[in-house]
């Protein structure tokens, strides 16, 4: 959202929010007033969905049930027979299989008393309305997040290892550590390339912790997003590129805490350090192809503001003390074609 339209939506809402009527249910909202919370509310979550960027994106239902519907498409097999002169060759249909998933709602509220409403110094509905943004952007990123991270393609590392467990960290001597590197990167981009998952926009997409995104940005390859020719198209927090993928950050990447082994806290023995298990954290790096995944999108009615206002809750608000500003979202995420992503475990230079 633009600084312009935040100072508008404040504009609008200044000393308006606060005052009470008498007629009606207590003070109500004008229809104004609420597509412009609505889009605030919309505006400011967006940011924090940085795992549904990448996904097929699908409206939510409207008098369907809590079903939705996403299509998969086979790829049509290579036509190697020359045509002859004057004969129509056989025409091919399209195979397509479509995955069900049912929705979900999520939500969210915060009370605020007519005493905080009286005496706030700020427009306190739209000082919610941003902490309430934050929440529902959260939530409804970390639902996607999980999904992705149940895919079945996991790398460990480089593949020096077999499991999550025996991913190492901490250790003075560099090949004892897993962390993430290009050829780590390279490997994943190979097997999408053999499993011939479309790229998005030229390039795959990665999404990274800071922890592991600091390990990989150190490499000369590495391509800083302030250095593109072309700015334009840049994803919500992009940090750069290397071999074929450009990489967002987020921290609220998967991290699977103390679940790989850690030499700083090991045991030493005839001068051997033996890793301690269980203290090391293991980061989720993912690589995604296009149409490797669908969400439901917040506009639309995915993502909703809803104010109640002083007296809205007639006899069991009897003296008009309490309003509510809060959220409700109807959601999904659901993996399409496992072969089109891949999860990379490692550890990282840090450990919490």
């Amino acid at each position: 959202m633009t600084n312009q339209k935040a100072q508008m939506v404040l504009d609008l809402f200044d000393g308006k929010t606060n005052t009470t009527t008498q007629t009606g249910s207590g003070q109500d909202l004008s229809g104004e007033m609420k597509t412009y919370y609505s889009d605030y509310l919309i505006d400011l979550a967006e940011p924090e969905l940085v795992h549904d960027q990448f996904g097929q994106k699908h409206p939510i239902p409207r008098n369907g049930g809590k079903t939705i519907e996403f299509r998969k498409y086979d790829s049509l097999p290579k036509m190697l027979t020359a045509l002859t002169e004057g004969v129509t060759p056989d025409g091919q249909k399209l195979s397509m299989s479509t995955i069900t998933a049912t929705v979900a709602q999520y939500g969210g509220y915060v009370e605020m008393s007519d005493m905080l409403l009286l005496t706030a110094i700020d427009n306190n509905l739209v000082q919610a309305t941003r902490q309430l943004a934050s929440q529902a952007g959260r939530t409804l990123d970390t639902i996607t997040r999980e999904v992705l991270n149940g895919g079945t393609n996991v790398q460990y590392a480089e593949g020096q290892v077999d499991s999550r467990a025996n991913l190492c960290g901490g250790s003075t001597t560099d090949s004892q550590n897993h962390y993430l590197t290009v050829d780590a990167v390279r490997r994943a981009v190979r097997y999408l390339k053999v499993m011939n998952a479309p790229k998005i926009n030229g390039y795959y997409a990665g999404i990274i912790h800071p922890d592991c995104s600091y390990d990989l940005m150190s490499d000369p390859k590495w391509v800083n997003v302030k250095t593109y020719s072309d700015p334009d198209g840049i994803y919500e927090g992009e940090i750069g590129r290397i071999e074929g993928v450009r990489f967002v950050e987020t921290s609220e990447a998967k991290v699977f805490t103390h679940a790989g082994k850690d030499y700083e806290t090991g045991t030493t023995a005839s001068g051997t350090v033996t890793p301690k298990a269980s203290a090391r954290d293991v980061y989720s790096t993912l690589i995604l192809g296009a149409d490797a995944y669908g969400v439901t999108e917040i506009t639309g009615g995915g993502l909703q503001h809803i104010v109640k206002q002083l007296g809205s809750a007639g006899t069991a608000d009897p003296l008009d003390q309490r309003a509510t500003a809060g959220w409700k979202a109807t959601k999904v995420a659901e993996r399409l074609v496992e072969a089109y992503m891949v999860r990379i475990e490692t550890c990282s230079t840090f450990n919490s």
